[in-house]
């Protein structure tokens, strides 16, 4: 039974062994045509000091590649260079900003926290999301590289990734709630004290009326 799975794999303690990242983009499109695995996106990533987390592979027109801006790796790519570490921007590089927190990670139980735990910074890894009939055929491949591969179910990926827009729309809509009510506020109290003041010449007028 065929199962599709969200794939982090990383190389070694060496940076030197980061360069295994693209050849296990190559070897996974070799079984990927075999038909001893199906690929819907991957791609060659890295994270830098900052946090930021950048698509590595130069293969522009190669096809997989091409799902790094879209679809499920291309949320990955901008949700795990985001919270955990510095925001890419763009419609979900702050999805999950109110479900994450850097320090708590440690502690939180999200499969995102733990995928992106996985790309350490200035180092490689490959990401990608696959159907496989067995979890061998890619864990051998990879082995045979040096690689450590850590898998997720895409559906519980994609569960958490609705959940943290979910809980995004619900901050964004406190946000704008709160900042309404600050400026109702700031209205009633500025109408407040023009009414003193207002009080206060009329009261200033009737005491020199009556002197």
């Amino acid at each position: 039974m065929s199962t599709d799975n969200v794939l982090v794999v990383t190389f070694g303690e060496n940076p030197a062994d980061d360069a295994n990242a693209y050849q296990a983009l190559t070897d996974l499109k070799q079984l990927d045509s075999q038909r001893q695995i199906e690929i819907a996106g991957a791609a060659v990533i890295s994270r830098d000091l900052d946090g930021r987390v950048d698509v590595k592979s130069e293969l522009g027109n190669d096809p997989y590649l091409g799902t790094a801006s879209g679809g499920m790796i291309g949320l990955l790519v901008g949700i795990i260079g985001g919270p955990l570490g510095v925001l890419l921007g763009g419609a979900y590089g702050a999805l999950v900003g109110s479900l994450l927190d850097i320090d708590d990670v440690e502690t939180t139980e999200s499969t995102l926290a733990e995928i992106s735990k996985q790309v350490h910074p200035t180092r490689t890894a490959l990401l990608a999301q696959v159907v496989e009939q067995t979890p061998e055929v890619i864990d051998s491949a990879m082995a045979r590289l040096g690689g450590d591969v850590m898998r997720r179910p895409s559906a519980e990926v994609e569960q958490e990734i609705a959940a943290a827009e979910d809980a995004q729309r619900t901050a964004d809509r406190e946000a704008r709630r709160e900042l309404h009510q600050a400026r109702v506020q700031k209205t009633k109290e500025e109408a407040h004290a023009k009414v003193e003041e207002l009080k206060a010449k009329l009261h200033g007028s009737q005491a020199g009326a009556a002197a």
